[in-house]
């Protein structure tokens, strides 16, 4: 038997050991021919291109942009810049992201940029000589990098389909842009959970590695840490859950859905990872996306069709609209009230919530399998961030964090000399040490 192709994130733009000079080169042929003629031909190779990217090109061409333009000045003058800009509420994010990236990234090629949400870049910090080639492409304080405006490019993006994600070279829909690699997340209010901004990290070849993404996301996690801890000062805030029904995915495995204070209905595992997927793409998913989603090698779309069909029999004829498939109304999920958590600052509680994953990592479907990744990768910023004991302590003894060694080695830090803890943190680093090889 042959060797299994490496599974790419989908939010990532290189999958593992995967060669950049090749993606590179099967992306721009890509490209080209889609420029050329609205189509991705097979001849291309059908896997050249994430179907995120795919999406964003066909928006792009439907919105009008120009692949060989240039990106929009902006539609304010600089004094009205500086004052919109000082009153924002990224306005508070940005002390902290120059402490925790602006040093790192000083003379690494590469540069920083934060934006409003409609895609208007407040800040654009970092490396001289990278600010001054961004400037090339417009990439300035004060430019609109919206996907409706710019194409393709990951601020854009981040906010089009709130999540961050990955653009490389020519995955760009702006042929003057497809020189640059750029990493982008959303920032979340901490009340209301809607996006006020997107953290973004531009340059070259470091900026495509996979764990640039992983970086810009712990950043945005201690930004809606700090805008956390500003705005829950005012007594009694809290963040309400949506009404409706609620999927419950995470608690072993058994997956329910429960309708007000009605008995709550079992859902197959099919069922349960469906539901998940439509609830995390509320503008919907065509039925070869859920397809690709659902497993490696994608199922049929006929099997995609029958599902959806049962689960509008057991739940509800009007539950799921069709082209694309999308739910009719707001569904709270234990995955939800995860982020809710994060976002409020019970992290104990989202620890506990999340217990093993449930669904999440059991399910072998690849959609699925990134949102574990991704949950548990915000849980765990989250935890570093805080560098409280007890929540080191916690997320320790979870099977998430049993083996993570940066966790027992920020515990260590937090612990006085002579702590009860002191002697089982140190031996668990000491043990973990030895096993990773570090």
């Amino acid at each position: 038997m042959g060797e299994t192709a490496p599974t790419r994130d989908f939010w990532t733009a290189l999958g593992p050991g995967e060669d950049p000079a090749t993606r590179l080169a099967q992306v721009r042929r890509a490209h080209e021919l889609f420029v050329q003629t609205g189509t991705l031909a097979p001849a291309t190779g059908p896997t050249s291109v994430r179907s995120v990217v795919r999406d964003s090109w066909m928006r792009s061409v439907k919105g009008g942009v120009n692949p060989s333009g240039m990106v929009d000045d902006g539609d304010m003058s600089w004094n009205d810049f500086l004052e919109y800009r000082a009153r924002h509420p990224m306005a508070a994010a940005y002390p902290l992201v120059r402490s925790l990236m602006l040093d790192e990234v000083s003379d690494s090629g590469v540069v920083v940029a934060l934006t409003d949400d409609v895609g208007r870049l407040l800040w654009v910090e970092g490396d001289h000589t990278a600010r001054d080639q961004a400037g090339d492409i417009n990439f300035v304080e004060g430019a609109l990098w919206a996907e409706r405006v710019a194409g393709t490019n990951a601020p854009g993006l981040a906010l089009e389909v709130d999540h961050g994600v990955q653009i490389f070279g020519a995955e760009h829909f702006s042929v003057p842009v497809q020189e640059w690699n750029c990493v982008a997340a959303p920032v979340h209010d901490p009340v209301t959970g809607a996006v006020i901004g997107v953290i973004d990290v531009t340059g070259g070849e470091r900026v495509a590695a996979p764990f640039a993404l992983s970086m810009v996301k712990s950043v945005v996690a201690a930004v809606e840490s700090e805008l956390r801890i500003r705005t829950l000062t005012a007594p009694g805030l809290a963040i309400p859950a949506p009404a409706g029904p609620t999927l419950l995915v995470l608690d072993g495995d058994r997956y329910y859905w429960r309708t007000g204070d009605g008995p709550a209905l079992r859902l197959s595992r099919r069922h349960a990872e469906i539901l998940v997927l439509l609830g995390e793409y509320p503008d919907g998913l065509g039925t070869e996306e859920i397809a690709t989603m659902l497993a490696e090698d994608g199922i049929d779309p006929v099997t995609v069709r029958a599902e959806i069909s049962r689960l509008r029999r057991d739940l509800g004829a009007d539950l799921v609209a069709s082209r694309p498939y999308r739910l009719t109304l707001p569904v709270d999920s234990d995955i939800s009230q995860v982020r809710r958590m994060l976002r409020t600052g019970d992290v104990s509680g989202a620890i506990e919530k999340f217990g093993r994953g449930g669904l999440l990592s059991a399910s072998l479907a690849p959609g699925l399998g990134d949102l574990f990744e991704e949950l548990k990768e915000d849980l765990r910023s989250a935890v570093l961030t805080a560098r409280d004991p007890e929540l080191l302590r916690a997320w320790t003894a979870s099977v998430h964090g049993r083996e993570d060694l940066a966790a027992w080695r920020r515990w260590a830090q937090t612990l006085t000399p002579g702590h009860r803890d002191e002697a089982l943190v140190k031996g668990r680093v000491r043990l973990l040490d030895r096993r990773f090889g570090i």
